[in-house]
């Protein structure tokens, strides 16, 4: 199996990523990776390395406040919705005894199914943990502020906080969420607290603990009419909020100034529940006095009486309490996530370039946060500047280092994924069913992503550390402003974003087997194919200009652009002497670079207009048979560079086999790639479980032509008179296997593995490694993405440093 590379300068990024601090007085504490105790996902972890936005979220939510297999769909549900917003979710948990910060999506699905879970607050983990444990259990708000902490997290999102009960002057039941904010330093956003609960005592109770408590106004006017804090299911509660925030930027500068400074005391930021699903609040208050009259009558006190009076209150409620309960969840959890892109903003601001840094690495520890410095550029906040009007915005890339050196231009979708999950046959009762059933419903789980192949492919080659730019079209809707959002979060540039008011931002649905193998895909692409002046003018007042003041080393082009406008993309490139790579998107769209308006755009080697294609094996049999049945192959200029490969007239039909297998030969794999060199000199042809099929035409002179190294698999050298003419020095062919065999299990989506092989090729070129060197750490990227829900997995960053 592959063990992502988790060394930087000698010095483990998990060590780096688990350095942390009790106090800002500088005591430290070591909690590795390898500790039995306690584990952080690769993804998490590298997002805390990059500084991205994350959202923990707690699991009692799923484990004991939801019902079984509604808890699943809500955890994908909010996974999903910070994904969406540009954010990584972390779901906190104890699985098998281990206290895990992020869970992936297996165990995730254990967690939630499990029976007779346990309820993990501080008291517990010990009990949970120790003496060889193998217990699940879900974490409260208190048990997950502490794991957050100590992965280094600052943003926690949830439903509705604990807090002093009705009472309490005699029973002193008062919540541990309380103390714990009191005592760790995360900032926690829900929807205020349950109104069975004694709210001024609540709030008083935190003043006393240091807690700063304030209400997000949600569109409301402080000054006009005050804000109450919010009382769960209703938006007021008749008891004023201690603070008001108006944005997420407000909540942002907060945080920033509250942990620069060292406190070790946490925030609580109550976010009143939409308004729509807001209950009446008279209505709620009759509910709630029968059900305290209800656990009083039965005795339930303590531990005991939340889930009592809850119960009651579904049950006068009806199905209004559930679903005003998940509506704030889900309003919490991208309030949360706009709160931390927020955040990670004014910390990169902060941060900047500490010129007087030496040049090897040390470690910077922050309280609970990851700070280190690397050859004199600082990785964390040091020092809490103060918050200013010009902290609302990034900054603007203004030098000449701030420019990207690649350009994608291509497609940015939505995409869902729909994962048919098994279910036994009808017919004989065991037999087991792994694809879907056509023309009715089948059951499946369903997530949603930023993604689209030029988007996809943009992301992947800025995680492997290429300045990437993409160039792409939204429409003037909610998926195209989550999608500009989740690449700003990313952060990535949105200067190439073109908004186009009438059109519809493109959306992709997969459709997968139990396997997660691809049966049927549905893209509507169409904003780039709209109307023929719309996108033309957009191409040459918009992207073009950018494209020629950039001046990249690199263009990404994926076919889902017209032939016109593939044609100009193509010219213009030339023009500033750029490498263009071709990424086919699909069999259907892969033949467009054969159907330009005029075919003799399409020009051959030496000077070609295509450098390198992606394509898998459909789409290479696609580009070479409209190739072949559109007269590409009769070109005079195409005959001369396939005269030059140096081929043997009877064939090289052993060689071949010799170099790939003799599967690969029968289905002409080879053979169709050789035919396409003189288009595109490097062709990577993905064939899945077999690996990757490197042809490439060597220029003459090249000294790979006489490396021992290359020997093996030069397939031919040019010996006849035209190498001088055409430059032609030989064909090198090379079948490179796959680096890991997954295991069906460990596969969660094969959207976007194509793309992120394509974006890591990209990135590596522009860095000046050539394409075969390249192969084995793009197929290694692409198996982190097979591996991950989102198109692009977030942990591509652990293999940068092979590029």
């Amino acid at each position: 199996m592959i063990k992502p590379p988790w060394t930087h300068r000698g010095r483990s990024f998990g060590l780096v990523c688990n350095i942390l601090s009790t106090s800002h007085h500088g005591f430290r504490r070591k909690l590795s990776t390898q500790s039995p105790f306690f584990k952080i996902s690769p993804e998490v972890q590298q997002a805390l390395s990059e500084n991205r936005p994350i959202v923990a979220l707690e699991s009692t939510i799923y484990t004991h406040g939801f019902p079984h297999p509604q808890n699943l769909s809500l955890a994908s549900s909010l996974e999903t919705l910070i994904r969406t917003h540009g954010g990584v979710p972390a779901t906190i948990g104890i699985l098998d005894g281990i206290a895990r910060v992020g869970l992936s999506s297996p165990e995730l699905e254990r967690l939630v199914s499990a029976l007779n879970p346990l309820k993990i607050s501080r008291r517990d983990f010990g009990f949970a943990l120790g003496r060889g444990s193998r217990r699940n259990g879900g974490t409260t708000i208190s048990a997950t502020m502490i794991l957050a902490h100590l992965a280094g997290i600052k943003v926690f999102a949830t439903g509705g906080l604990g807090g002093v009960h009705r009472g309490a002057e005699s029973t002193w039941d008062v919540s541990a969420d309380l103390t714990e904010l009191g005592r760790t330093p995360v900032c926690v956003i829900s929807s205020g607290c349950k109104a069975f609960l004694d709210l001024p005592r609540t709030l008083e109770y935190l003043e006393t603990q240091g807690v700063g408590v304030a209400t997000f106004a949600d569109g409301r006017d402080p000054a006009a009419s005050g804000v109450d804090f919010p009382a769960f299911w209703t938006r007021e509660s008749g008891v004023p909020s201690p603070k008001v925030l108006r944005d997420e930027v407000d909540g942002a500068e907060v945080i920033y100034a509250h942990f620069g400074l060292g406190l070790q005391s946490g925030l609580f930021f109550a976010n009143p529940i939409p308004e729509e699903h807001s209950l009446p609040k008279e209505a709620m208050d009759a509910a709630i006095d029968e059900a305290l009259r209800h656990a009083d009558a039965a005795g339930a006190v303590g531990a005991a009486a939340t889930p009592f009076i809850l119960d009651k209150i579904r049950e006068v409620t009806g199905s209004r309490s559930l679903e005003a309960n998940r509506a704030l969840v889900e309003a919490n959890v991208v309030r949360g996530t706009k709160v931390a892109m927020e955040l990670v903003r004014l910390e990169s601001e902060g941060r900047g370039t500490d010129k007087d840094a030496k040049t090897d690495e040390h470690i910077v520890v922050g309280p609970g946060a990851i700070n280190y410095t690397a050859n004199g550029v600082s990785k964390g906040v040091t020092q809490a500047p103060e918050p200013s009007a010009t902290a609302r915005k990034p900054p603007t890339p203004s030098t000449e280092s701030s420019r990207p050196n690649v350009f994608v231009a291509g497609s940015l979708a939505l995409d869902l994924a729909c994962d048919y999950a098994v279910q036994l046959g009808h017919a004989t009762g065991d037999a087991i069913t792994i694809k879907p059933a056509l023309y009715t419903s089948n059951p499946a789980r369903i997530t949603q992503s930023p993604g689209g192949v030029g988007s996809n492919v943009a992301r992947a080659a800025h995680l492997m550390g290429a300045n990437a730019r993409l160039c792409s079209a939204i429409g003037d809707d909610l998926s195209g402003k989550a999608a500009l959002e989740a690449l700003g979060a990313a952060g990535m540039s949105t200067e190439g974003i073109k908004t186009l008011p009438s059109e519809r931002t493109a959306q992709y649905v997969a459709v997968n087997d139990s396997s997660k193998d691809l049966l049927l895909a549905m893209a509507d692409m169409s904003i780039l194919e709209t109307a023929e002046t719309t996108i033309s003018d957009a191409l040459e007042d918009f992207w073009l200009p950018q494209f020629r003041e950039a001046r990249p080393t690199h263009l990404v082009l994926d076919a889902n652009w017209p032939p016109k406008q593939l044609a100009k993309w193509l010219e213009v490139g030339k023009e500033i002497n750029a490498h263009i790579t071709f990424e086919p998107v699909s069999n259907a769209k892969s033949t467009a670079l054969f159907r330009l308006p005029d075919p003799n755009t399409l020009r051959v080697f030496p000077t070609p207009s295509i450098h390198l294609a992606t394509p898998n094996a459909h789409e290479l049999t696609a580009m070479y048979t409209h190739a072949r049945e559109n007269s590409f192959f009769d070109r005079q200029d195409w005959w001369s560079v396939i005269d030059a490969l140096g081929i043997p007239q009877s064939g090289a039909r052993t060689q071949m086999a010799l170099a790939t297998s003799s599967s690969l030969v029968d289905q002409g794999i080879p053979q169709q790639s050789i035919q396409l060199l003189p288009f595109i000199p490097s062709i990577c042809t993905k064939l899945g479980a077999q690996g990757v099929l490197l042809t490439q035409l060597i220029p003459a002179n090249d000294e790979r032509l006489t490396s021992g190294e290359y020997a093996p698999h030069i397939l031919s050298r040019c010996k006849n008179e035209t190498e001088e003419s055409v430059g032609v020095g030989g064909v090198y062919m090379r079948l490179f296997p796959a680096v890991e065999e997954v295991k069906g299990e460990d596969v969660v989506s094969v959207n976007g593995v194509g793309d992120t092989f394509a974006g890591t090729l990209v990135a590596g070129l522009a860095k000046g490694a050539r394409v075969e060197e390249l192969v084995d750490v793009a197929q290694r990227a692409a198996v982190l993405t097979l591996k991950s829900w989102e198109s692009v997995s977030g942990g591509l960053g652990t293999l940068r440093m092979l590029v």
